[in-house]
């Protein structure tokens, strides 16, 4: 249990003392899927902070036409929307089913409050985890009307995935794609190809697949470095 706990996100760092108050004063729910079913649905309440603890799960988050879609996988140990918790909206993103046999834990809003309130260290890990989450989003939104096509697109494959999250593919249309970075189809044709050989990403004209996210940021961040510190100038911090 100890090391279980002290291996998750939002509990690293925590000494060993402090993980064994924890377990003694919450109630920690340890849920068992089977491959293929449902761990939530997207719109529902978001009531527990919850970890995949083994195994890995399949989130997908799509617009309301259903158009366009960001799937990832998440492995253990990974929180699922953890920043979905708290503030104005308090339903998941997505929804996310179990990609094999999986094990959940699940810790209510309630202790987890309790939690947060015993040591500083869950505080800040919970603070972090909310801030980098809220700057990715910013980031996404202001690369559409700055920098290059491979930047803009990195910057929304960022803003929509998790830290840690594999096998990640944006599926849509070209031509909606071209629409939504507002560029012509042989632009963001010619974009894709040069993305792809650099194998930062697979491309077919319905899918763009994630080679490796971290590259993602990476090029993010060898741009950033290249550039003039101007005001207004975008910046990426490390995951």
């Amino acid at each position: 249990m100890f090391e279980l706990l002290m291996n998750l996100p939002l509990f690293r760092g925590v000494s060993r003392s402090r993980i064994a108050e924890v377990v003694g004063s919450a109630k920690f729910h340890f849920l068992k899927y089977p491959k293929g079913e449902t761990v939530v649905r997207a719109g529902e309440e978001c009531t527990h902070l919850a970890f995949v603890i083994s195994g890995s799960v399949r989130s997908e988050i799509s617009n309301s036409s259903k158009r366009f879609s960001v799937s990832q996988t998440l492995k253990a140990p990974s929180a699922i929307a953890p920043d979905f918790l708290f503030g104005r909206t308090t339903r998941y993103p997505g929804t996310v089913v179990a990609l094999t046999d999986c094990s959940i834990l699940k810790i209510s809003k309630v202790d987890y409050i309790r939690i947060l309130n015993a040591d500083q260290v869950f505080m800040f890990n919970f603070l972090n985890t909310l801030s980098v989450n809220a700057q990715k989003a910013l980031d996404g939104i202001l690369a559409l009307t700055s920098g290059g096509l491979d930047e803009r697109i990195a910057f929304w494959i960022i803003a929509l995935t998790q830290p840690g999250s594999e096998d990640i593919e944006l599926t849509c249309k070209t031509r909606d794609l071209c629409n939504l970075f507002s560029v012509q189809r042989n632009v963001f044709d010619a974009a894709c190809h040069e993305m792809e050989q650099r194998n930062l990403i697979r491309y077919s004209p319905r899918k763009i697949e994630i080679v490796d996210r971290r590259e993602m940021l990476s090029l993010l961040e060898r741009q950033s470095e290249t550039q003039e510190d101007v005001p207004g100038q975008l910046k990426v911090e490390n995951e």
